[in-house]
């Protein structure tokens, strides 16, 4: 079993399902308190560009099955793949949650040295990941299934069926939303996510 970052106590995850708005949520909190944050997503391309971590570990276990033009990877090729198969999910999963792991660790060491300063860290897959102790305190983002479908059409273009898949391969977010420390309602107008979020801004502050 990992061990918890040394950071723990200075890191706040955002989290929940796919299209349920975690980044607008980040950005707002990040803003009101001038806050460094890292997205996990963005941390895990920078490893699947190629020649990095992420991709030598795909092109070792599968070589060129992933790749695009230039060896860069398709990511559609890969989405569909994982959500018509959960044991190659489960492989790739195993494969690649360790590095972003630490390459998240590593640029929560790069923006805070000195050990003293807060970070709001999202963390799409944090259930997933079993990365909840690595955290003080889970921000849980949270939307009904149908209005994070219609964001997710509107957002991606895809499928509908894309869309139900995309969704069906996370954690059911009500499963998300009682492992909650904080819970975000994002389901209405962004005017009254923003009343709720001025309520936990003030315990982020106490904090």
């Amino acid at each position: 079993m990992k061990k918890p970052s040394r950071w723990r106590r200075h890191l706040v995850a955002i989290t929940g399902g796919i299209a349920s708005g975690k980044s607008r949520v980040t950005r707002r909190l990040a803003q009101a308190h001038g806050l460094a944050t890292i997205d996990v997503d963005q941390l895990a391309r920078e490893l699947l560009r190629p020649g990095q971590a992420g991709w030598l570990a795909l092109e070792g276990r599968y070589g060129s099955r992933f790749w695009g033009a230039a060896a860069t990877l398709d990511r559609s090729r890969l989405r569909r793949a994982i959500f018509a198969d959960p044991s190659l999910r489960a492989e790739i999963d195993q494969l690649l949650h360790p590095l972003i792991r630490e390459a998240m660790l590593a640029e929560v060491a790069r923006l805070n040295p000195g050990g003293r300063e807060r970070i709001l860290v999202e963390v799409p897959l944090l259930y997933e990941a079993g990365w909840a102790d690595d955290f003080s305190r889970v921000i849980v983002v949270w939307a009904p299934e149908e209005v994070c479908l219609a964001r997710l059409l509107q957002r991606d273009g895809v499928s509908l069926a894309e869309a139900r898949a995309a969704v069906a391969a996370q954690m059911p977010l009500r499963e998300k939303a009682a492992r909650a420390d904080l819970l975000i309602d994002n389901s209405g107008p962004w005017e009254a996510t923003c009343r709720q979020l001025e309520k936990i801004e003030k315990i982020i502050e106490n904090s």
